[in-house]
């Protein structure tokens, strides 16, 4: 989908901002972008819709390069999410969600039928909120707004810098569940920004860490924490991110020694006395077999973080848990296992126990 084949980027008084990376991200990814202030994160992001130009080097979207395409319709197609929301405070939230699709020279009714459903997709009611100025919604109702109105026109491409570091915690967290939410409906493909760490690894199928205007590892969250390529890669990950942050994936097992299909629980082929998860001929979870008796059970998603893990553990009877991503089986946990992950990331220095 996004391409980029040995890029450089260097100014006239010598600065070299990006030297040669080279990368895809694939259709309907989200791939986040990390690293120290001046690693080059936001000049890469920048140089997919044009803002920036690489000194040398091709990018490439649907295996086009981009200097092909018009630059005003490249810019169309691709949504642009930034930490400034940068709404017109002049306008409705109607007319700011509507000004890319206007361009595009949408009929009304499409339009308005448009902002009804992002409006509808973010949580904010459009009988209430279309007519409203920016100035009186709060910080995160507005950056949601920056949000869909990037969707607006219904691009292949998000580009999202540093969109939620300038809202509290608070905001900032549901704003990082609302975006997850809209990806697994929207499955757009997307680069985004963010100097946070646990952001990073929350939020993306894969991590782009950099350092120096280069890429030092681009991975998986998992992978980047378990299997670290570089003594900067360790140091980045483990200085910045809380073993609680973990997702529940990076440890879930993987064995299949829990899991089971429907046919074997029917044939009545498995103890009794065992927990198991049942899942399909496509790995697709279909339940958990306790006691005897075929249950629903509890699920939890690939990303969820252990300390959030642990409040649904708490308040469930279940043994053993699914980890699930889009309904497919990805592993199995119990909470013995997130008790060995975080003592094992628990070290003793000069007499302490620090994590």
């Amino acid at each position: 989908m996004i391409e980029f084949n040995h890029v450089k980027k260097k100014y006239p008084d010598g600065t070299e901002a990006i030297k040669d990376i080279s990368f895809r991200v694939d259709k309907g990814e989200m791939v986040t972008l990390i690293g120290p202030s001046g690693c080059g994160k936001t000049t890469t992001m920048k140089m997919v819709n044009r803002l920036i130009e690489p000194t040398s080097g091709e990018i490439y979207i649907n295996d086009q390069r981009i200097n092909g395409f018009n630059i005003h319709e490249l810019r169309w197609n691709i949504g642009y999410v930034l930490q400034e929301i940068a709404l017109f405070p002049h306008m409705t939230i109607e007319e700011n969600i509507a000004v890319v699709p206007e361009m595009k020279k949408w009929k009304q009714k499409d339009i308005q039928k448009r902002t009804s459903e992002l409006l509808d997709m973010v949580g904010l009611e459009p009988s209430t909120f279309k007519k409203r100025m920016p100035r009186e919604l709060s910080g995160g109702q507005q950056q949601r707004i920056g949000v869909i109105r990037a969707l607006a026109a219904d691009p292949d491409i998000i580009l999202m810098d540093e969109p939620f570091s300038a809202l509290d915690p608070i905001s900032r967290e549901q704003l990082q569940q609302d975006i997850q939410s809209l990806q697994k409906e929207i499955k757009k493909t997307i680069l985004f920004v963010t100097h946070d760490i646990d952001e990073a690894m929350a939020l993306g199928d894969r991590v782009c860490l950099m350092k120096g205007g280069e890429i030092v590892q681009f991975d998986k969250p998992q992978d980047l924490i378990l299997q670290p390529q570089t003594q900067f890669v360790q140091t980045f990950i483990g200085e910045r991110k809380s073993p609680w942050q973990t997702a529940v994936d990076v440890i879930a097992d993987q064995t299949q020694q829990f899991v089971i299909s429907k046919s074997v629980f029917e044939k009545g082929e498995c103890n009794e006395m065992t927990t198991y998860i049942v899942r399909d001929e496509n790995n697709m979870y279909e339940g958990i077999v306790q006691n005897g008796s075929f249950i629903e059970g509890v699920t939890l998603e690939n990303n969820l973080p252990l300390y959030k893990a642990v409040e649904i553990i708490e308040a469930s009877e279940q043994t053993i848990y699914p980890v699930i991503k889009s309904s497919k089986l990805v592993g199995v946990i119990r909470y013995r296992d997130i008790v060995a992950y975080l003592k094992s990331k628990t070290t003793m220095e000069n007499g302490v126990v620090q994590s």
